[in-house]
């Protein structure tokens, strides 16, 4: 099987979404198409691909405003976690694989930055595509304590579930690189460096301090 996989700049804040192919089977999936759809559909029509899913990994507005020219011009379903205010055609459950030529797309439920958050993992690869969770360098953000709290939860789930060697792809160019690994950020992000629950909860409340001082994006 050989693999396509492109991450595209789809505007917005820094948005990255992704063209996640079987180039022998012609069949992939478009990861979070916000902003120029039409970029994502012409990647795949120049390379013969037939878009299978339209795949979100949250419902934030900056990941979904593209899911209606995405989908109308392949004519594939949006998949989303089965509990998603989109209302996704192929649903998705926790622990769920999706099958997409020879590639597995497995699903992990997230939450803490969004409620229908999902993180896609493709073992064969080692491509673990992270949507809004974890960024090059930092986290996702949350509105309470308790979003925190979740977070925090789903980042160790992450980190216990999926290979240290996975590469980390973000759904926004937040950090120093485009890209990372899970070895890598528990070297080097902050967050994922902190001893328990309480100190990710104190970085989370001063990092508008440290991210000026480190003069950080």
């Amino acid at each position: 099987m050989r693999l396509i996989f492109e991450q595209i700049r789809a505007g917005g804040d820094r948005n990255f979404g992704y063209l996640l192919a079987d180039r022998d089977a012609k069949q992939g999936v478009l990861i979070d198409p916000s902003y120029s759809p039409d970029v994502f559909v012409e990647r795949a029509a120049d390379q013969g691909i037939a878009i299978t899913h339209v795949l979100n990994t949250h419902s934030h507005p900056d990941h979904v405003n593209g899911n209606d020219v995405a989908r109308e011009r392949t004519g594939a379903p949006l998949s989303a976690y089965e509990r998603a205010p989109t209302r996704p055609g192929v649903p998705l459950a926790d622990l769920q694989e999706l099958h997409v030529g020879s590639l597995r797309l497995q699903i992990l439920h997230v939450p803490g930055h969004c409620p229908d958050h999902v993180v896609i993992f493709e073992p064969a690869y080692r491509l673990l595509v992270t949507g809004d969770l974890l960024f090059v360098g930092k986290v996702g953000g949350t509105r309470t304590e308790a979003d925190a709290r979740t977070e925090w939860d789903s980042l160790q789930r992450v980190l216990e579930a999926i290979p240290h060697d996975a590469t980390v792809w973000p759904g926004h160019d937040y950090g120093a690189r485009p890209s990372s690994t899970l070895a890598l950020e528990l070297e080097t992000n902050p967050f994922l460096r902190c001893a328990g629950i309480d100190a990710f909860l104190q970085l989370k409340s001063d990092w508008p301090a440290v991210k000026a001082r480190l003069g950080l994006r």
